[in-house]
């Protein structure tokens, strides 16, 4: 765990800075909350984004909220049949539950993994973290291992290296393994949602298995299927600086 001073001034903090520091999410989600009607101030519905909080009561969903003094950051091995959201309509579980226990404190994930991949996912309190780590141009390094039911050939890959579009979207790796003639390693920049799967869909091929084994300089290696530990204060930094914040 990593502890951080609060961002303060005379003015006060901007609602949405206000609401990711309080864990909520990202400032970009933030925003989106606060145009959604879901925060109020001092019992007041606010929509302006820009508005500053010095010692006003600001509530979300009807809860009231405050920064959080300690920053936390948990890895986990998520495993297949999880969903990467805070609840699910049709009671299917999900991955936050098997890291309630470890920060009684509001947190969320870090990007997401969907319901049938696996592998490492982050959560968080600290909203600038996840803005860090999620934005594009961040440039941060995520690997995945890939198992396919057709033999995967190496033309294919060199391929995707260049950059191929795929229903009018971009997609590009960065670098590939080939473990076996069914299993690759891949490497992203950027990991658009689905980004894989919407590639090996384009020729046809069926993902059996899909595991993303690290992000950055933090691996999934020494964590079982299920299992989480806390980031280090030297690994945050260490991860940031590899995206160049």
């Amino acid at each position: 765990m990593a502890e951080r001073k609060n961002e303060s001034d005379e003015t006060g903090l901007r609602l949405q800075v206000f609401l990711a520091k309080a864990g909520i999410g990202s400032r970009r989600k933030c925003e989106e909350y606060i145009s959604e009607g879901r925060v109020t101030v001092d019992g007041e519905i606010v929509f302006q984004q820009g508005v500053k909080i010095t010692d006003q009561k600001v509530c979300f969903d009807r809860r009231p909220v405050y920064p959080a003094k300690k920053m936390v950051y948990i890895a986990l091995n998520k495993p297949v049949r999880y969903l990467c959201t805070s609840s699910d309509p049709e009671g299917r579980p999900t991955a936050i539950e098997l890291v309630r226990k470890a920060w009684p404190g509001r947190i969320y994930n870090v990007g997401r993994l969907d319901y049938m991949s696996s592998g490492l996912v982050f959560f968080t309190n600290d909203g600038d973290f996840t803005k860090a780590i999620s934005h594009p141009s961040s440039g941060i390094l995520k690997t995945y291992t890939v198992e396919t039911r057709e033999d995967i050939p190496r033309e294919m890959l060199e391929e995707w290296k260049k950059g191929v579009m795929v229903e009018g979207v971009s997609y590009k790796i960065e670098s590939y393994e080939i473990k076996t003639i069914k299993k690759v390693s891949l490497t992203l920049k950027e990991g658009k949602n689905r980004e894989i799967r919407n590639l090996f869909l384009s020729r046809r091929f069926k993902v059996k298995k899909l595991h993303r084994t690290s992000i950055g300089n933090i691996s999934v290696r020494g964590l079982k299927s299920g299992e989480y530990r806390f980031l280090t204060e030297t690994e945050v930094k260490k991860l940031l600086k590899s995206g160049g914040k």
